[in-house]
């Protein structure tokens, strides 16, 4: 029988543990430097870059430091101090030390800046802003508090499973303790734009601080309490921009879109995600294989030592002509080109899609286009590499790496098995 998720994981739709490892316990984010990540370029971007400006080499590469603070504060903090306007391929969670790399796409150079929170650092140029498919994925190097000495020795029993884990999309895809961005895009999808913004503002749940649950109630009624926008702190500047819209008379969607654009793409996304983690929880409870095709799934190839994915194809029970590659069962993502096949993925996603009332055409936004979805797919099986542990005085050492997308997170929840997600570092 698999091992219930805590209730703040069904909340984001991951209902089950994967493995049955009893958890050795322990805290993680105890302190900002407790947590590294660094990002994981692609080496062709990498090898094209210039330590000096040319003709063909013309956008500026820049390495972001950051502690404390998330990516898109991080970056909207560095345009008021420099003017820089910076694209990032990964966002990166303000409970952490993290190094990330972004581009500007225009000539304006700025060598190195030091905010304290924020370190920005001129690597050279390149011939191309960063993109997306730059990112290969992300190293971690995490420290675990306070486990359980009695069981850190069974830790090859968890070794054993590491490459049968359930790839779902950890917490902080959904808010963290306040898991409301996927509420917000389905509300946003329903075309409910007024529904979307009274939950941006005052939604909680009981997993809010007091302060956010009592800053929250008295946003109810903004109009009647403009004063309230100096009450509102730095943190929550999603919600002064949406008061201070409101209090202009702007109507639903213009009061949105005061919100930064790679902040609101993450509202319908996150209730892809949802969708996806409430498929893979029925996936985990019934036994699937999680890293072994079926008839008519749809896979990537994947090549054993490597963190990028290949083509996308449909089962075949010929084994690839190339014995260092190996194929991933794969999980769609809903989108407006949904179309479900006959796999055993696709008829579960197809029957939640009903369960909430949406169907493909909801994620094409005509009132608010920017924001329309395609769909995806992503590997079903977390894919983890180069897993070390070391044993300390009073915590253990853990270090690994990630393809893009995959939440370091989804692996220390099963290896902690924590009784209280948020208490732990969550």
């Amino acid at each position: 029988m698999k091992i219930s998720s805590p209730d703040i994981d069904k909340l984001a739709g991951i209902e089950y543990y994967t493995t049955e490892f009893e958890g050795i316990g322990g805290t993680i984010k105890k302190n900002t430097e407790d947590f590294h990540v660094q990002e994981i370029i692609n080496d062709i971007f990498l090898s094209q870059i210039s330590p000096e400006q040319t003709a063909s080499n013309i956008f500026p590469v820049y390495e972001i430091r950051k502690k404390g603070i998330d990516s898109s504060h991080a970056i909207l903090t560095l345009r008021k101090k420099t003017g820089l306007d910076l694209k990032i391929v990964g966002i990166k969670d303000a409970k952490a030390t993290t190094i990330q790399y972004a581009s500007s796409s225009t000539r304006k150079v700025i060598k190195n800046i030091d905010l304290g929170k924020i370190k920005l650092t001129l690597v050279g140029y390149s011939r191309k802003p960063i993109e997306k498919n730059n990112l290969v994925g992300n190293t971690f190097e995490i420290r675990i508090v306070e486990p359980k000495r009695d069981k850190l020795d069974n830790i090859s029993q968890f070794l054993y499973d590491i490459n049968n884990l359930g790839n779902y999309y950890g917490l902080q895809r959904f808010g963290s303790e306040r898991l409301v961005t996927h509420l917000v895009g389905k509300a946003i999808l329903e075309r409910k734009f007024d529904k979307a913004t009274e939950i941006l503002m005052t939604c909680t749940t009981k997993y809010d601080s007091k302060f956010s649950r009592e800053i929250r109630e008295k946003l109810r009624d903004i109009k009647s309490n403009p004063n309230l926008l100096h009450e509102i702190p730095p943190g929550m500047d999603i919600e002064k921009n949406l008061a201070q819209a409101i209090l202009r008379g702007k109507d639903p969607i213009s009061a949105l879109r005061t919100i930064p654009i790679n902040i609101r793409r993450l509202f319908v996304q996150a209730f892809q995600a949802y969708l996806f983690n409430k498929t893979l929880s029925v996936a985990i409870r019934d036994d699937f294989s999680l890293n072994i095709p079926e008839e008519n799934d749809l896979c990537f190839d994947v090549y054993d030592d490597s963190l990028i994915f290949g083509k996308i194809r449909k089962y075949e029970k010929e084994k690839p002509t190339d014995s260092r590659i190996h194929r991933l069962p794969i999980i769609r993502l809903p989108g407006y080109s949904f179309q479900p096949g006959k796999n055993r993925f696709d008829k579960i996603l197809k029957e939640f899609m009903k369960s909430e009332n949406m169907t493909a055409k909801d994620f094409f936004i005509k009132e608010m286009q920017e924001l329309s979805e395609s769909g995806g797919f992503r590997q079903a099986c977390f894919v983890c590499k180069n897993f070390k542990h070391k044993k300390e005085e009073n915590s253990l050492l853990v270090g690994f790496s990630v393809p893009k997308g995959s939440y370091a997170t989804i692996l220390l929840r099963e290896l902690i098995k924590p009784a209280n997600p948020i208490e732990s570092g969550f």
